[in-house]
């Protein structure tokens, strides 16, 4: 066994407790393979690293980087080595809601802000530099005091997980996927991020379920809040081009 190379047992049972602890990760490839995949985040010397961990069969993980141009696939199984850095990138990762995950951060039983993540799989001809992400969006007009305690890099020590486990999150995302023409997603106008950068979500109509109420009206990036962006109106906001009906999407698609 290589001088780096350990068993995988442990790394093994790293993974299955992945895949059991974060279903709000887990990405199913129904056509490619049998469970599906999730995102992990490693940051080390303050720069952060993505990975994609997919389980193959029962028996048989496979992890590889974010940009596939970076190295292979690598195998892990319960009886085979597994290198220091598979380890490592595993064990201290944190892992990404799936991409078009929408929370909702709870005063009581009201939203306060909405927390949108993003990070569609990359094809090998993709840019590189479209990582995975998370928006924390605070209602337009809000003030910094009623913002959620979410950092700028809210996978950070896990603290988005840590947030939803203590119940201050609620997954938003089958309940907008089912109200066609409630929510939708308006494109920052920079061009940078793939639209991601400066985006709002507009939501045209007050939503509820028996553990949640949504109020009507614009969500809106917290960095542009901070940095004094004029705020527009829902109607000038649904006119400008990119717009996406959240509620037009499969609810297969993101549940």
């Amino acid at each position: 066994m290589p001088a780096d190379a350990q068993s995988g047992d442990s790394v093994f049972a790293a993974c299955l407790r992945l895949f059991y602890r974060y279903p709000l990760a887990i990405r199913r490839h129904y056509a490619e393979h049998r469970y599906g995949s999730l995102v992990l985040m490693n940051r080390a010397a303050g720069r952060a690293r993505f990975f994609v961990l997919i389980m193959e069969w029962d028996d048989l993980f496979v992890i590889r980087p974010w940009d596939r141009r970076d190295a292979g696939r690598v195998a892990i199984r319960r009886d085979e080595p597994v290198s220091d850095d598979i380890r490592e990138a595993i064990e201290s990762a944190v892992p990404v809601p799936r991409d078009g995950t929408l929370l909702g951060w709870m005063d009581g039983y009201k939203v306060q802000a909405l927390v949108a993540v993003y990070g569609r799989l990359t094809e090998p001809w993709d840019d590189p530099a479209a990582v995975p992400g998370v928006l924390v969006m605070p209602f337009a007009g809000s003030q910094p005091a009623d913002w959620p305690p979410l950092t700028d890099s809210p996978l950070d020590g896990g603290r988005l997980w840590q947030y939803l486990e203590r119940g201050h999150l609620a997954d938003l995302t089958a309940v907008a996927a089912r109200r066609p023409g409630s929510v939708y997603w308006v494109p920052g106008q920079d061009g940078r991020a793939g639209g991601w950068a400066g985006a709002r979500i507009v939501v045209t109509e007050r939503m509820s379920t028996d553990k949640f109420w949504l109020p009507a009206g614009v969500y809106t990036d917290r960095v542009a809040l901070r940095e004094g962006t004029p705020l527009w109106t829902a109607g000038q906001l649904l006119a400008l081009p990119g717009v996406i009906d959240l509620g037009a999407r499969r609810v297969a698609a993101v549940t």
